[in-house]
């Protein structure tokens, strides 16, 4: 068989993301020559998303359960462990199988360290930009960055503006960061040196008669839908798209006058005028959608080169080609919590072919040295907070962490703190896959339980429902996540459940996949039997109950060393030998 140009080039992508290329498959620590790359192509673009705000390093599993139905079976994102390795042709050897997988994750976090850190992130960036020449490369930024740790819930995200401007991010779009007030994003968008784009985003049109702020009244886009950038001698056309799902997933409250969606149709119009009016080399979706979203949106929207993407958290070393109408479109994601550090160089070829190389690289904090100046930066925003974020409360007694289709060990540790401390017989705690992990051993902190939880609108709540009601939140989370139409998938997790189990079908229609719900004592949930449930984040009315972080804080210092013997993890049913399963 004879390979064409486009599948040789896409091999040795591969190539360099499993590890095959001499120096990268080495069972050794790892060294330089994860970073090496040789350049390639007339531009570089750079791709982080989802950091939450982490500025220090971290220690972050991957999943063990991420399910792919239909379409999406088999399919990047929703491969884990050994068929992600085997998709890839990753080297059992590499370091890289810890970046990308939970493989021995606490045997190897002991022999890598910690990943990520703004300060070690920079330093990588640096090295990207230097060697391909920084008026040729972009650094995006896909969202989720001003919310997810203490010190941005204090500063009200401005921490977070500040690391990414001495960052030298270029262009962002956002989710999370619609959490907070909107004439708090305008102050932040404001002091952010880079362009913020979300062409779906747009202002009400009573608010617009109220005197509401737009970007383009005539329009109603509240941000800039794109920017045009110039790279060397070629220009690059980047179109924001934020998370479509904003006000449903988060509080409307916080930002009344603005709407959302994933608008498809005014995508591709647009698409085309920055086609026929800019002229463009190259054509960039700047998305938050999640990826199984973005591959769908490839499909429908022809015109776009790449759509670098995020929500969705996947670690996903090599785009995922998507043919369509009129060519393809390479759809990516790029982990979470500065994890990682996306690197395509693109050769802009006439004619309208492009050719590329790509890798994913892991911010290993113990290979790359802390930029001094960001360093100092993140030491001063730490500064008046180190008394509480350090305030030790008890011992991991085992791997605690949360990413996970139904369930997690941290989640588990919320869920138990909200029925004890609230005598509920049934705990629901978001499915968010944010958060970081803690290995067995280590101190929890106050800054570890702020890396759960916090955000906004962090208030608890103790309400008695009926079986009815329990079961139709449970319902209807399943659908968000496992509907069979991309467009109506929100992303994230299943809520996660204290005090019951339950059964599910991820493969039945909305209304039929859960049964079985019982009491962790065997009883039977009745539909018509009012429960006493606690919970927090609350998306409609603000909550009456205290910040979870403190129902978390209390519990962990009554328990001083936490062991998680049983996770109220549901019973599964038809989905086989999913690729997206590995629970051994």
């Amino acid at each position: 068989m004879q390979l064409s140009r486009r599948d040789f080039l896409r091999i040795l992508g591969l190539a360099g993301a499993a590890g095959l290329i001499p120096g990268l498959a080495s069972s050794r620590t790892p060294g330089t020559d994860i970073y090496d790359m040789q350049e390639f192509g007339d531009i570089r673009l750079l791709h982080i998303t989802d950091t939450h705000a982490q500025l220090m390093p971290v220690y972050y599993r991957e999943p063990s359960m991420n399910l792919g139905l239909g379409s999406s079976l088999g399919r990047p994102p929703h491969l884990v462990t050994g068929s992600l390795l085997k998709y890839y042709g990753i080297s059992p050897d590499s370091p890289l199988v810890h970046a990308y997988t939970p493989v021995n994750y606490v045997g190897a976090a002991e022999r890598f360290g910690k990943v990520g850190g703004f300060a070690h992130l920079k330093t990588l960036v640096e090295r990207m930009r230097g060697e391909f020449g920084s008026e040729k490369t972009l650094l995006f930024d896909g969202g989720d960055t001003w919310q997810g740790s203490g010190t941005a819930y204090w500063n009200r995200g401005m921490d977070m503006v500040e690391a990414c401007n001495l960052l030298g991010v270029d262009v962002m779009t956002g989710h999370w960061e619609f959490t907070y007030f909107q004439d708090e994003v305008r102050k932040n968008i404001a002091a952010f040196k880079g362009d913020f784009v979300a062409q779906n985003v747009k202002v009400r049109e009573d608010a617009l008669f109220g005197g509401a702020q737009a970007f383009d009244e005539a329009s109603g886009h509240t941000f800039r839908p794109y920017v045009m950038k110039t790279l060397g001698k070629h220009r690059i056309a980047v179109i924001g798209q934020a998370f479509p799902y904003t006000p449903i997933a988060n509080p409307s409250r916080f930002i009344p006058d603005w709407t959302f969606g994933i608008n498809a149709i005014d995508l591709q119009q647009l698409v085309d005028t920055v086609l026929s009016k800019e002229k463009p080399d190259a054509v960039v979706l700047l998305s938050h959608n999640g990826m199984d979203v973005d591959i769908k949106l490839a499909q429908d929207v022809t015109g776009i080169d790449v759509i670098f993407g995020g929500h969705t958290h996947d670690g996903v070393p090599q785009p995922f080609e998507v043919k369509n109408a009129k060519g393809r479109t390479l759809v990516t994601n790029a982990g979470s919590n500065g994890k990682f550090l996306g690197v395509m160089d693109l050769k802009l070829g006439g004619g309208g072919k492009k050719e590329y190389r790509y890798r994913l690289l892991p911010v290993f904090a113990n290979e790359l040295p802390a930029n001094k100046k960001m360093q100092s930066l993140i030491d001063r925003i730490r500064a008046p907070h180190l008394a509480t974020l350090q305030k030790p409360l008890a011992t991991a007694g085992g791997l605690l962490y949360r990413r996970g289709n139904f369930d997690g060990p941290f989640d588990q540790v919320i869920c138990d703190a909200l029925r004890k401390r609230n005598e509920a017989q049934i705990a629901l705690s978001p499915g968010f896959r944010w958060g970081t992990t803690v290995l067995p051993g280590q101190t929890i902190t106050m800054e570890h339980v702020l890396d759960q939880t916090c955000m906004t609108y962090p208030e608890t709540y103790a309400r008695d429902m009926t079986g009815q009601d329990i079961r139709n939140i449970l319902e209807d989370v399943a659908d968000n996540l496992f509907n069979p139409d991309p467009y109506y998938q929100q992303g994230g997790d299943m809520v996660r459940v204290g005090g019951m189990t339950y059964r599910i079908d991820p493969t039945a229609t909305m209304g039929s996949r859960i049964d079985e719900m019982r009491l962790e004592n065997g009883e039977r949930i009745e539909a018509s039997k009012k429960y006493r449930v606690a919970g927090w984040a609350t998306v409609g009315a603000k909550s009456p109950g205290e910040p979870v972080w403190e129902t978390v804080a209390a519990h962990l210092q009554e328990l001083k060393s936490v062991e998680i013997h049983k996770l109220n993890t549901p019973v599964l049913r038809n989905i086989g030998n999913n690729p997206g399963l590995d629970l051994t």
